[in-house]
């Protein structure tokens, strides 16, 4: 089975992106993938620094994130937008995993993954420009984007009660469409 890795850029309780994240990735389920779904609250890092990692090693919930990154085909993001630009966390989290240790292939964890990209906002455009520089570092290091995403808009109206589901019919069906895709495209790349 395809293995998909769901990570959303927020932490904060009642994020929107965490519950598109959901969404997400019961869609990938739905389309045959398996979810792991990560709560970035598990794996607290320091702010990434070359001379803390020096003096005291690649910290272990970097470590344990990288090891999740590695085991999956494929990576689901939902990811903030916090002015124009993706979240402080979701950076972090990029950089950490992007380490390499000793005798270990650069980028490892990224090179041949395939990903899909979402985000939630409250405001007009949905996330839509932190979404072109995350597209863009991890185009950068190896992963293939794929081409939808979906921004949503107007976060606070967009979710069902229970908070599961979107309210709007075509927002859903484009979930449901990159979700599949995703799982498409991670099997024929990396097949288990």
């Amino acid at each position: 089975m395809t293995r998909i890795l769901a990570l959303a850029g927020s932490v904060r309780r009642e994020s929107w992106n965490v519950r598109l994240m959901q969404v997400a990735a019961a869609a990938v389920d739905k389309a045959g993938g398996q979810v792991t779904r990560l709560d970035l609250r598990d794996f607290p890092l320091p702010m990434f620094d070359e001379d803390l990692e020096r003096s005291a090693g690649i910290p272990e919930a970097a470590l344990r994130l990288k090891a999740l990154f590695r085991e999956h085909q494929g990576l689901l993001f939902a990811s903030p937008e916090y002015n124009s630009s993706l979240t402080p966390l979701m950076k972090n989290v990029i950089d950490w995993v992007s380490r390499p240790v000793e005798g270990e292939t650069p980028l490892v964890a990224y090179r041949g993954k395939v990903a899909a990209l979402f985000a939630a906002s409250p405001g007009a455009l949905g996330g839509i420009r932190g979404l072109v520089h995350l597209r863009s570092i991890l185009g950068n290091i190896g992963v293939l984007v794929l081409p939808d995403q979906l921004a949503v808009p107007r976060a606070h109206q967009a979710f069902s009660t229970e908070g599961m589901r979107l309210l709007d019919e075509g927002q859903d069906a484009v979930i449901h469409r990159i979700a599949a895709e995703l799982v498409r495209i991670a099997a024929k790349l990396n097949p288990v």
